[in-house]
């Protein structure tokens, strides 16, 4: 359950943002006599068993500029994702099983090479799934939802309408960040919200939709282009 490191908003940040791109309240805890280390893996186990969510992630970079993502998924090889670009440009994509259809507005495109543009970009650009590079900004459909670290159970609290407790995570191997994650008390365990601070970024990740029923397609061929027609 790194968010820090498995949402697509944290790589854009590293390696575009710095870049091209950018020139609790209540008292008390739940969770009956349970660890926050065996709460947390309840959680972890709870969407690990989904068949769909919606994951809503926004990253903020220290030195300004912001990603937000929006991803729809089946957690294995179908979604859809939308990123926007606080800079100015937005970014879509479905994958569906090895198949990534991909289309960038006109001004993602002009940050890149300004003036290449005279409209707007309507096309989408079909390319392997498996030639996804980190920092393209392209989402994976899947999520590990692994713990890490050692958790404290904190305060009690309620996120989109629903009672949740808090779990405070620290790691090791991020010895300027620190995590909290909200974990659903009534019904399924779900992980209904993940925080992470950094000394470098921020992110909040919240998760919706659970089990809802998916329909993603492919977009009409008259609106794709093979990626390897396209002159970067």
């Amino acid at each position: 359950m790194r968010t820090k490191t498995t949402t697509t908003a944290s790589t854009v940040l590293t390696c575009l943002l710095a870049g091209t791109l950018v020139a609790g309240c209540g008292s008390g805890d739940s969770g009956g006599n349970r660890s926050a280390d065996d709460m947390l893996e309840d959680a972890n186990a709870a969407m690990r068993a989904l068949k769909s969510v919606r994951v809503d992630s926004t990253s903020t970079a220290a030195k300004g500029g912001t990603v937000t993502v929006r991803l729809v998924t089946d957690l294995e090889d179908r979604c859809t994702a939308k990123t926007t670009f606080s800079q100015g440009g937005t970014l879509d994509q479905i994958r569906i099983g090895g198949t990534d259809y991909v289309r960038p507005d006109r001004a993602y495109l002009e940050n890149w090479k300004p003036g290449g543009l005279t409209s707007e970009q309507r096309l989408w650009i079909k390319k392997p799934a498996d030639a996804a590079q980190p920092g393209d900004g392209l989402s994976s459909c899947t999520r590990p939802f692994e713990s890490f670290g050692t958790a404290k159970k904190g305060k009690t609290t309620r996120v989109a309408g629903r009672e949740a407790v808090e779990l405070a995570v620290t790691d090791k191997a991020d010895k300027g960040g620190t995590y909290t994650f909200y974990v659903a008390t009534d019904g399924k365990p779900y992980l209904l919200k993940a925080v992470y601070k950094g000394a470098e970024y921020d992110t909040a990740t919240s998760f919706a939709d659970f089990d809802a029923p998916l329909d993603i397609r492919p977009p009409k061929p008259a609106e794709v282009i093979d990626g390897e027609e396209v002159t970067p």
